[in-house]
């Protein structure tokens, strides 16, 4: 069980079980090389996935012959610039923003991760970790092939350059090669592979991280048609789309892998979910309920409903749950902001700005170290003492990991001003790691596993606290769930 493996550390297993976070992937073909800048697009869709990883970033790129890259740590503006971009050109594309999934933060580790095979170059970008990494490891190395880097990535790029059983003689089957990557570790990735012109999207049989497709349209389109698109995207998000001139088209299923072409978009097969132990029926999927949370922006589309409904229905059924005599209702931005005018709705107080945000301090729980994470709470707010001073205020957070964040907002608020705080979350306490790709790393970190409810509000020196429950939380996604199964 995951709280059993998360309090035993095994020397030999330790890659499994070191606990990360999320990556942005996304991919570009161009079906109209005239109206298409590969690159710039991928720049442009980058950006707008920088949310989901900060530390590096990388693109490649293709003509059909040559692969072009180039990586750097940082984010995404510092790394490529026009000139850059002009060198990279090409046809097809695929790039990445990173956070450690696994191994450190190097340039080594920087994705999309290349490898030279007899059929020519594949290039691959990871969103997830691999939960049997360290098996797998070990059976690409006994066979005399060396390991680079630290990453999940490169293991994963070299298990596709294996022949298959399946496979014949002459070219390579690539959809066999994926599936034959996909039987032996079933969780958790979602990937972009480009070989030669194309582009493969792939998505683990749980659909544990998000994946989508989308679709350029031309200059001279009248938004009507495929005959129209210029090009085709994978992405992470489809809050990357908007800024790309795509149209959001579907989400990648389960268990799919899809084929990114200059013709067009296909899926070229499926990968099913184990049967539960003494059943014929199928496991159910397994999206990270964490991209509602807190992961993705609330403009994304995940399972047929946008996020930020998702957030300010949360809000709602926290208020049903935890109600409380106020004047005010907050919010810790920028995740929370939805799930606080959810509440404030339903009981009829007023939503009130208390804080303000620094738009250039990164996330505190996507930086990689404790002490850059403090550091970055001290400088990631303002207050707007005349918002609420004398008031009681009540303060949604979307989630509390360590307790770090809303521990120096609370005692702030108090002491410019704020009558009373009552904290309100809009998920449950965390208590057992993930090992999928949250950026968790001991099981000690976790502040609901030292303290209740209440002992956490006197800690955090709040008049109150209450998270939303689990039943809560999992109706309320349910709700506004709307999937599309695949027909084949």
């Amino acid at each position: 069980a995951p709280s059993e493996r998360g309090k035993i550390a095994y020397a030999e297993d330790e890659e499994e079980f070191v606990l990360r976070d999320a990556c942005g992937v996304i991919g570009v073909v161009s079906a109209s090389l005239q109206e298409t800048d590969v690159p710039s697009l991928l720049c442009l869709g980058m950006v707008a996935l920088q949310h989901r990883g900060q530390e590096s970033a990388g693109m490649a790129t293709t003509d059909g012959t040559t692969l072009n890259q180039h990586k750097g740590m940082g984010l995404v503006s510092n790394i490529f610039s026009e000139t850059e971009l002009q060198r990279l050109g090409g046809v097809a594309g695929i790039g990445h923003t990173r956070y450690s999934t696994a191994g450190v933060s190097e340039l080594l580790n920087c994705q999309p991760f290349i490898v030279d095979s007899i059929h020519g170059r594949i290039a691959l970008a990871h969103n997830g970790e691999l939960v049997n990494a360290a098996r797998l490891r070990k059976s690409v190395m006994s066979r005399g092939v060396g390991l680079t880097s630290q990453s999940d990535s490169e293991l994963i790029v070299q298990l596709l350059t294996l022949k298959p059983k399946e496979e014949g003689e002459g070219s390579p089957d690539w959809p066999a090669r994926i599936k034959s990557f996909m039987s032996q570790s079933l969780t958790s990735y979602s990937l972009v592979i480009m070989v030669g012109e194309e582009v493969y999207a792939v998505r683990d049989p749980f659909g544990n991280r998000p994946l989508c497709l989308g679709q350029l349209t031309s200059s001279s389109s009248n938004g009507h048609g495929d005959e129209s698109a210029s090009g085709w995207i994978v992405a992470s998000e489809s809050c990357s789309f908007l800024s790309m001139g795509a149209s959001f088209l579907r989400e990648v299923h389960p268990g799919e892998i899809v084929c990114l072409r200059k013709s067009g978009i296909k899926t070229m097969g499926m990968v099913d979910r184990p049967c539960a132990a003494g059943s014929n029926e199928r496991r159910p999927p397994a999206f990270c309920i964490f991209e509602y949370v807190y992961f993705s922006r609330a403009d994304t589309m995940h399972e047929g409903q946008q996020v930020y409904s998702a957030r300010f229905r949360c809000g709602r059924r926290l208020a049903v749950e935890a109600p409380v005599v106020a004047d005010i209702v907050s919010t810790v931005p920028e995740s929370a902001t939805p799930a606080a005018m959810g509440y404030a709705d339903h009981l009829g107080l007023n939503y009130v700005e208390v804080l303000t945000k620094s738009r250039y301090v990164g996330r505190t729980f996507i930086l990689p170290s404790m002490r850059l994470r403090k550091t970055g709470v001290t400088k990631k707010f303002g207050l707007l003492q005349e918002n609420f001073r004398g008031k009681k205020v009540v303060l949604v957070d979307d989630s509390i990991v360590r307790g770090t964040t809303i521990g120096s907002i609370v005692r702030l608020l108090k002491s410019k001003g704020a009558k009373e705080v009552h904290v309100r979350v809009a998920s449950p306490p965390l208590k057992y790691p993930c090992f999928m790709g949250i950026n968790i790393p001991t099981h000690d970190e976790l502040i609901a596993n030292s303290k209740n409810a209440e002992q956490l509000a006197e800690a955090l020196g709040a008049d109150s606290l209450v998270y939303l429950s689990i039943d809560g939380l999992k109706s309320t996604i349910q709700s506004g769930v709307r999937v599309d199964r695949p027909t084949g």
